[in-house]
């Protein structure tokens, strides 16, 4: 039987594999624009539902509403003031496949914005992948099994980062060699994030292991509002919310079916 603190660096892996595939199609294919935002709203709305049903309700369970709340309010902002600075280094659009988006004001060089917006990217990736990472770590403490509703989930919501840091580096003149190592190293530091979610938040009390699953949460929920949405709704006005809704009933549908 595999060790659960290796299981757990495993998934976390995996889920991290989607930034990889993501440079491979932004490096290599031009991929529809539809097609992307298709998968983000999806990816929304099952993100909403894993944070509200494997995060939220077990951090409640296990912590207490107060524990919950708090750090859920942590985490929001934890990761707004996290988010800020990355924003304001170029990596705004870092979930937008397509990189800087029409209607935006470009007024410095466009090699300039590859390079910057590429790294700020990256940078996001690790922002938005750590807190989602340590989450699946976190969903193996009970019962010893990982959410797989929650893999699924954060492996959707990685794939336009990789696509756009790595389309935007490419228009930098960066090699593929120094592209995908950037993105194998991001992949092994969730894949350590989550061995970290098992192994110290498992050594903590349930409120603290309540108040850290909150946490993650709180960061995941404001994650999917600035970053995951605009994409989603960038190119598919009329049916991002039925996608978005077709994703929440999914995952709310596996976690019954499979809890």
């Amino acid at each position: 039987m595999i060790n659960p603190a290796l299981e757990a660096a495993i998934w976390g892996g995996v889920s991290g594999l989607a930034l990889i595939l993501g440079a491979l199609v932004g490096y290599f294919i031009n991929l529809p624009h539809k097609v992307i935002s298709s998968i983000m709203a999806f990816g929304a709305g099952v993100l909403i539902s894993a944070l509200s049903f494997e995060l939220m309700a077990k951090a409640t369970e296990q912590g207490g509403l107060l524990y919950a709340v708090s750090g859920f309010a942590s985490g929001v902002l934890v990761y707004s003031i996290a988010n800020y600075f990355v924003s304001h280094g170029g990596g705004l659009h870092r979930k937008r496949s397509q990189g800087i988006p029409k209607h935006a004001k470009i007024t410095t060089d466009k090699s300039k914005i590859a390079t910057s917006a590429g790294m700020a990217i990256a940078l996001g990736a690790l922002l938005d992948g750590i807190p989602e990472s340590a989450a699946i770590g976190v969903s193996m403490l009970e019962g010893g099994s990982v959410a797989l509703v929650t893999v699924f989930a954060v492996f959707m919501s990685n794939i336009p980062e990789g696509l756009s840091s790595s389309a935007g580096m490419k228009k930098a003149g960066k090699s593929a060699t120094f592209v995908f190592t950037l993105w194998i190293a991001i992949t092994l530091v969730l894949a350590l994030s989550a061995y970290l979610g098992l192994t110290l938040l498992g050594q903590l009390g349930n409120e603290y292991i309540g108040f850290a699953t909150a946490l993650a949460a709180g960061a995941i929920l404001v994650m999917i509002i600035q970053t995951m949405i605009p994409e989603a709704f960038e190119d598919m006005h009329d049916i991002t919310g039925p996608i978005a809704a077709v994703g929440f009933l999914v995952a709310y549908s596996a976690s019954e079916i499979f809890s």
